[in-house]
């Protein structure tokens, strides 16, 4: 961290580590601060890889990246890329800032972030302390310990921090239009695999464009429209294998295939094996 005017108050602490065996873990933290600072507190960061989690616990300061300039209260999170400079400032008017810093990596945060970053849109998720306090200490005396099992305990908090977040979004986002609209479309998908895609009908009365559509999508079930009805008719498929004795052929058919060795074909790449082979191994009532 470049700094410009720290301000540090007594209390503060960071601690810095270099990834061994955590670097195996979905979740890892290279960096953990828990800074108290003043009203002149400024500071500069340029970070290559990873990300940024920060986390107020008293006072709100001032995160600025790519010109976008977010405010966080008391009991707010933020989850930041490192590609670009990141500016912290205590917020005008208030006479202390205390927060976490922690710069965190691995799959596991990838896979996370575009569910905090909703529509590429950076915004701060509710963190409060009783969620908060308990995985952050976890944090802190894990990293002093460098061993398999303090990773494994670091991505555990980390999960459990990032979980709290996404969780909030995801039950803001529960009510809005654009959730119910792509709930409705998978239901439709749902009820409609047997039949080939349309997304003329899937999409009807939805007064938005294919390409919107499509990346509210993928926002909010991870995947295409099409992969979805694909997988779903792959579940449905696997239930009809293992619960009953349909021949393959007729398997294929009720869950959309017209054709026998494509269905053999999908469902031995997304399975691993073919539907027989996964018959022959699912669990049946004698």
């Amino acid at each position: 961290m470049s700094t410009n005017r720290m301000d540090t108050e007594p209390g503060s602490r960071r601690l810095l580590t270099t990834p061994g065996a955590s670097l195996s873990q979905p979740f890892y933290c290279t960096e953990a601060a828990c800074l108290a600072v003043g009203p002149q507190f400024k500071a500069t960061r340029s970070d290559q890889d990873g990300c940024i989690l920060l986390h107020t616990r008293e006072g709100a300061g001032l995160a600025e990246q790519d010109a976008v300039k977010i405010q966080l209260e008391p009991g707010e999170a933020l989850l930041l890329k490192c590609g670009a400079p990141l500016s912290l400032a205590t917020a005008p008017g208030q006479a202390q800032w205390k927060f976490d810093l922690l710069c965190i990596g691995g799959p596991g945060v990838a896979a996370l972030l575009p569910h905090l970053h909703p529509n590429g849109r950076v915004c701060t998720q509710t963190l409060a302390a009783p969620q908060a306090e308990a995985p952050l200490e976890e944090v802190f005396a894990c990293l002093q310990q460098e061993s398999a099992e303090s990773a494994v305990r670091v991505s555990l908090a980390l999960h459990e921090l990032l979980a709290a977040m996404v969780r909030r979004q995801l039950d803001g986002d529960a009510d809005t239009p654009n959730r119910r609209l792509i709930e409705e479309v998978a239901a439709y998908l749902r009820e409609h695999c047997e039949e080939s895609l349309n997304l003329d009908s899937a999409m009807a009365g939805a007064n938005i464009s294919r390409s919107y559509f499509m990346k509210l999508f993928r926002q909010y079930m991870g995947t295409t429209p099409y992969n979805f009805m694909l997988c779903f008719r792959i579940t449905r498929a696997k239930e009809l294998l293992a619960q009953t004795d349909l021949p393959v052929s007729v398997v294929a058919r009720r869950t959309g295939f017209s054709d026998d060795s494509n269905f053999s074909t999908r469902f031995t790449a997304m399975v691993g094996q073919s539907p027989l082979r996964f018959r022959k191994g699912s669990m049946r009532s004698k």
